[in-house]
């Protein structure tokens, strides 16, 4: 079937819509430069409600299968593609890119010029796009809902994982799997819980440690929840992942910025300053704590990206707090990176039972 995607800067393309389309969609759009990994992206909560552009020419050709999904359901609004490979060719494979998408009534739109659309983004930033069958929208058309998306990823109950020695809680804004998997994999039983879950109620479960997952949209959007992120982390060892790092940042008294479009791909250069060097990291975000606002906060940037020297992670001078930006947790992209649950793991083991000051 005939389709086009709008951009609200005015540009159009001609596609091919591969699944049924029978209504007009509007979300952001925004591009993810990985090879592989197209089931993790599409089933990670942070993409919740945009419209993904892969760039890579080929997609689908490993298919859909039942380890991969780093949640029950994918999340993205629409789907564009160069060319989607309806054959998959992989021992694992249950579902073809298409069947996957069909299902959950997700828009794939192929034989697009995902070039001149990325080069349009890159120029111009992360915009709101239409998919729809017809040749021509209003302009009135472009309009993004501006509502929470955290509490539409987030569990509504708290749920345990493994039984190792360390307790983690970890606060779901829009958890992966693999970061949980992460964690049990490491000897540490875990609860999740709901992201707007009160300081009383996690002190109530006894953790050892916090885990700030990643998740969706814009971090100011949740400033309910900061002065109990403010708590968690001056009572316990804290991770914080993606939003869960923007959050501690603003928790302690940071900012954040939106960046032009976004870091979303599997090859991402990051300097650790503490280890003085270089690893690959899979990243996908849009927010960017501001190194500056940092003063008085007691943190301290120690990753960089080296595409745009961005913080990418902080550490703190006296509470055990660390912090990254990108996904230590590697699904999809390198693995590079998950010594920071290593290193969290210690943190915990240190630290776990202390009671901290900081004026």
């Amino acid at each position: 079937m005939e389709g086009y995607l709008h951009l609200s800067n005015g540009k159009k393309y001609k596609g091919e819509f591969a699944t049924k389309a029978s209504e007009t969609l509007c979300g952001e759009i925004v591009f993810f430069t990985g090879m592989t990994g197209y089931q993790e992206v599409l089933t990670d909560p942070s993409y919740k409600d945009q419209i993904i552009v892969f760039t890579y020419p080929l997609i689908g050709n490993y298919g859909i299968n039942k380890e991969d999904f780093e949640s029950k359901k994918p999340h993205v609004k629409g789907v564009i593609v160069y060319e989607a490979n309806m054959q998959a060719h992989h021992y694992q494979s249950q579902y073809s890119l298409a069947e996957y998408l069909e299902k959950w009534n997700i828009p794939l739109l192929s034989h697009v010029d995902t070039r001149s659309i990325v080069k349009n983004i890159r120029q111009e930033g992360s915009m709101p796009a239409i998919l729809s069958t017809d040749e021509n929208v209003a302009k009135e058309d472009f309009l993004l809902v501006k509502d929470a998306k955290v509490p539409k990823v987030s569990e509504k109950i708290h749920q345990s994982y493994g039984d190792g020695k360390y307790h983690i809680v970890l606060i779901d804004f829009g958890k992966k799997e693999s970061m949980l998997d992460g964690l049990v994999e490491r000897g540490c039983k875990v609860t999740v819980v709901p992201y707007n879950t009160t300081f009383d109620e996690v002190k109530g479960l006894k953790p050892h440690g916090i885990l700030l997952s990643n998740g969706p949209g814009d971090p100011k959007e949740l400033t309910d929840v900061l002065p109990a992120v403010k708590l968690l982390i001056q009572h316990y060892p804290t991770l914080g992942i993606c939003l869960g790092h923007q959050l501690a940042a603003l928790a302690l008294g940071g900012d954040t910025t939106k960046l032009s479009f976004g870091h979303r791909g599997a090859n991402h250069p990051v300097f650790d300053k503490r280890n003085n060097k270089v690893i690959m990291s899979s990243q996908n975000h849009s927010y960017v704590v501001e190194e500056e606002s940092l003063a008085n906060t007691g943190c301290e940037a120690r990753f960089f990206n080296l595409h745009d020297n961005s913080v990418e992670g902080l550490t703190h001078s006296v509470y055990p707090l660390q912090t990254v930006q990108f996904h230590p947790e590697a699904n999809p992209g390198p693995s590079e990176g998950q010594y920071i649950f290593d290193e969290f793991i210690e943190n915990v083991k240190a630290n776990s039972g202390r009671v901290f000051a900081y004026a």
